[in-house]
């Protein structure tokens, strides 16, 4: 028996064509009546949907949520803001931290720019600023990957200062 929408070969039993899914009740019925096959197949028995519980479909797990927090500013405050994570300490400390964080190295930035700035005419000063901007960087750079890699094993990992205020805000 051949698929009247494909031509494929098929199974005589088959309800539905195996390489396009068309129903073949009409080509079986219509072989029927010309006398060469069975009569058409019983229709294929119907399943009854079963809902998804609502557990099933939380989301992200406290440790990816806590680890997203540190991404940018904006998974932070979106997780301060949304159910079911702004219900969640651990995601509210991580993302209170992750908005800490980015806060101090915004301040810590520019501190050493107004004194760069202030100092521009000692010969020297800008190579010594300079090497002061990328050191901040640099451990900035390392407490965010510290805090992101410990919020993803699920720890509760405190930066100095910035974790207190954050552990403040997690807990209230």
């Amino acid at each position: 028996m051949q698929c009247p929408a494909c031509h494929n070969e098929v199974s005589p039993q088959s309800a539905f064509c195996n390489h396009c899914g068309a129903p073949l009740a009409a080509a079986a019925s219509q072989a029927a009546a010309a006398g060469a096959g069975p009569a058409a197949p019983p229709p294929p028995p119907t399943y009854a949907v079963q809902p998804v519980p609502a557990t099933a479909t939380a989301g992200l797990s406290d440790n990816a949520a806590g680890a997203i927090a540190y991404l940018t500013i904006i998974p932070a405050i979106i997780f301060l803001v949304i159910e079911p994570y702004n219900r969640i300490p651990f995601v509210r400390f991580h993302s209170w931290q992750s908005i800490g964080l980015c806060l101090a190295s915004v301040v810590l930035q520019a501190i050493v720019s107004v004194f760069d700035a202030m100092t521009h005419f000692i010969p020297g000063m800008h190579l010594l600023y300079s090497l002061l901007h990328f050191a901040v960087g640099i451990g900035l750079f390392i407490a965010w990957l510290v805090a992101l890699i410990k919020a993803s094993q699920g720890q509760w990992y405190k930066l100095p200062i910035i974790g207190d205020f954050a552990e403040r805000q997690a807990r209230s």
